[in-house]
């Protein structure tokens, strides 16, 4: 379900309570340890975290207007997904995401490449977030990134 909310304030007073509540907690563990350089904004319908232009001038490859997409939440209807492009991007980073989420989350984890998807609001590991929005920098994601483009 993508959104037409122009901020992410929008967004987020468009939502559920229930709803709210889980982008709420989500939102503060992640800008409660972002690294400097990434910029809350929206995208694709949905509130995330990106390179803006001011960083890195090339943009998006797919549209080089949208600045370089990183982290993103959203709102879909059976469930709340969180999509961290480094998971997709670094092996060794989602190894440990997935022995992580393992450790700390009584149920299964629910994964695609980049996206997340929690089902049961009482077992987000909000604690495991914060720890991997720590990981990579705005530096690493740009390298990671542009040696991607490279292959």
């Amino acid at each position: 379900m993508q959104s037409k909310a122009l901020t992410v304030d929008d967004y987020i007073n468009e939502l559920p309570s229930d709803r709210k509540e889980v982008i709420q907690k989500l939102r503060k563990a992640i800008n409660d340890n972002l690294p400097k350089g990434f910029q809350e904004s929206m995208g694709y319908g949905m509130m995330g975290y990106c390179v803006p232009h001011s960083i890195y001038p090339n943009g998006y490859h797919c549209n080089p207007k949208d600045p370089l997409p990183f982290m993103g939440m959203a709102s879909q209807k059976n469930f709340v997904a969180f999509y961290h492009m480094g998971i997709y991007a670094d092996k060794n980073l989602h190894d440990w995401f997935v022995a992580e989420y393992t450790k700390r989350c009584k149920y299964k984890l629910d994964m695609g490449k980049s996206c997340v998807r929690f089902k049961k609001f009482d077992d987000i590991p909000y604690d495991l977030i914060a720890e991997l929005t720590q990981k990579i920098s705005v530096e690493d994601w740009i390298n990671t990134y542009e040696s991607a483009l490279k292959r």
